[in-house]
Parts: structure tokens; sequence; C-alpha cells
């Protein structure tokens, strides 16, 4: 899978820019400030919808301007799918090959990106709800029943919530809405606790292999004591604590059980990395983590997505950038941002497609020597 080009309408510092993408290595560099994190943003945007960077859509919009429109090619197996997402201040529209499409599942589901950024972070320095979100969106690219079943599940935790305020509660009602929220939960915590299964596969050695560190480990911690991963088992669990929570969630008028309250912990020689953990070891968890999904994509969709790499490269000592370099293949596209080229190794130099940005706009292409 790899992105052909890119057209980009109204988008933060973009008013009308086109550019087209080598299949394998583009680096994209210049000052600060000209537009380069806009522009792996946007390829985020148009493959999953959303900004990394922003929860509210018209914060995206360029000024004074009454709509945003990003269209792009991809290539899948030889087969080319356009995809376009306009947004204006009331509406989202998605469409593939100019065909409207309503399902954000179906949608998402045909252009996979994973992205690197410095805000990353926040993935292990940040909130739970972090990790979650995590979890959420690379889980939902690779599966949209996923997408789904959480969108399900957060509307009847949302109308549970809702029932819990209320002055007088009817506990069999109460109890029907409990028993679908389980559910869909069981399904989550099943979906998740194989993600991390997965991820552990790959993740161990990846981190050993950058940072010559061992016994990398990431620990998915679900709100409740899982012992067995069995549709019966997870709903015994479930139903036995949603009993014993009951009277407590109807004095505090919420939810306190369920998979908006689930954690991940991240290991190194079994010392927790958020705690203990150098920023730079931080940093190559989250770069490890991101690698490793790579592996998973093209294992379970038989494609690997695309990868976006924000200045990643300005923080890495010369043995860690060969390390990185490993990972990087023919059957990738890899989009890499940078404001020195000095930072990069002339072999990827010489084997990308170099792309200037000033101010929104192209300065210089460098075509693959």
């Amino acid at each position: 899978m790899y992105l052909k080009n890119i057209k980009i309408n109204n988008f933060r510092n973009y008013d009308n820019f086109k550019l087209d993408f080598y299949k394998n290595i583009n680096i994209i560099y210049g000052n600060n400030g000209q537009g380069k994190t806009n522009l792996l943003e946007s390829i985020y945007l148009l493959g999953l919808t959303k900004s990394h960077r922003s929860y509210i859509d018209n914060n995206i919009i360029q000024n004074n301007k009454e709509y945003l429109k990003i269209n792009g090619n991809i290539c899948i197996d030889k087969f080319n799918t356009n995809l376009e997402i306009y947004i204006n201040k009331n509406n989202k529209i998605l469409k593939i090959d100019k065909k409207e499409i309503k399902k954000v599942s179906d949608y998402i589901s045909k252009m996979h990106v994973i992205l690197f950024t410095p805000d990353d972070l926040e993935l292990i320095k940040g909130s739970p709800s972090e990790r979650r979100k995590f979890l959420n969106l690379e889980l939902s690219q690779l599966n949209k029943d996923y997408y789904l079943i959480l969108n399900n599940y957060n509307k009847i935790l949302k109308m549970r919530n809702n029932y819990l305020k209320k002055n007088n509660i009817d506990e069999s009602y109460l109890d029907i809405l409990t028993n679908y929220l389980i559910d869909k939960a069981i399904l989550i915590y099943k979906l998740r606790k194989k993600f991390i299964d997965r991820l552990n596969e790959n993740v161990k050695d990846i981190y050993k292999n950058l940072t010559d560190l061992d016994n990398f480990n990431l620990i998915y911690l679900p709100d409740i004591k899982i012992k067995k991963y069995e549709n019966d088992e997870i709903k015994k669990t479930l139903l036995k604590e949603f009993k014993k929570q009951k009277n407590k969630e109807i004095k505090y008028q919420t939810t306190l059980i369920g998979p908006q309250r689930d954690e991940i912990e991240i290991y190194i020689d079994k010392e927790n990395i958020k705690l203990y953990g150098s920023q730079g070891q931080q940093r190559m968890a989250i770069l490890a983590i991101k690698l490793g999904e790579l592996e998973i994509f093209k294992k379970y969709t038989n494609n690997y997505p695309i990868l976006l790499l924000d200045d990643v490269f300005s923080e890495l000592d010369r043995k860690k950038k060969n390390n990185l370099l490993k990972y990087i293949n023919n059957d990738i596209q890899v989009i890499i941002t940078t404001t020195d080229l000095v930072t990069i190794s002339k072999k990827l130099l010489n084997n990308a497609k170099l792309i200037k940005i000033e101010n929104g706009k192209i300065k210089k292409i460098t075509e693959v020597k």
C-alpha cells in the first residue's frame, strides 16, 4: 500500500497544494514552521478522518475559509483507490472513488497509517485515556468491526450513565442496559488483549535492536480481573462486578466498570517506563511500538501501512539511526520530516525523493537517484 499523490485545499497553511509521492522513501525538509508536520497531519486525516493534533475539526480549516478538502490516490496491490475528505463548519463528507461513504468504519479500513511524532510521548507520560485512544485508533484500522463495536458500546454507556442520573431508578431496566453493555465489553476486552499480545510478539526484539536493552513488555490491564479471555468467563466476572458496584453507581450516577477504564503499562526489566524510564527510553519505546505495528498490519491485512515519521532522526545517535533503517524496507512507504538533511544518512538520501517545503509550498523536489 502506498499513497501516490495528495491534493490539499484550505488546510492549515496549505491553500492549494499538490504533491506526488515516491512509493518508498519520501523526505520532507525545511525550516520549522513551514508546514512539514501539517503535511503529515493531512495524510493522517485523509486516512483516519481525524487529526492527531486537534479534537475540533473547525480548528484545522484555514483562517477565513469555509471548508477544507483533502484528496489522495492510494495504490493497493496494483489497484488504485481515490479517497476524499471534505470538512466545513457543519459537515464532514467522506468519499471513496467519488462515492459518498456514510459509515466511517468502511472508510478507515481502506488506507492504513502509522504515525510517529514527538507528541507521542503523551502515550507514555499522559493519562490512561491517551493509551486507550491509541488502542482504539489502531484496532479500528485493523478491524472495522472493532470500530462499530466501540461506537455501539459508547452509545449504550452514554444511555446507562444518563439513566443513572435519574431520581427514580428501575433496577430491571438498568440490568437490561448493563447486559447490553456487557455484550459489547466482552468483544472489546478480547480484541484489545489480542492486539497487545501481537505487539509483544514483535516489540521486544525491535526495542532490543534499537537500544540494546532487553525485556521490553507491554501489559494490558483491563479494569476487571480476567483469568481467561473467553466469553462466558468475562461475562460471569462482569455480572459479578456490576452487581457488587450497583449501589455505588447509583450513588455516584456513573458507570464504574468497563473498557473505558482500561490501562496499558510498559516495562523494561520489570521497571515501569512511565515512572523510571528516561525520556530517550520512552521515545524509543514508542518508536518500537509503532514499528511493531508494521508487521501486525502486514500479517493481518497483507499490506504494510504507510509509515509517517515526524522529526524522528534529530534526537537519535548514529547507531540508533542505523538500527532504525533496518526496519525501512522496499515494501513500506515512508514519509519522513526533518529540518536538516545532515541528520539523515547518505544511503537513505540517495534512495529517497526529497521535497523542500517553504511556507506551505513546494520549494524544491529532488527525485530518487
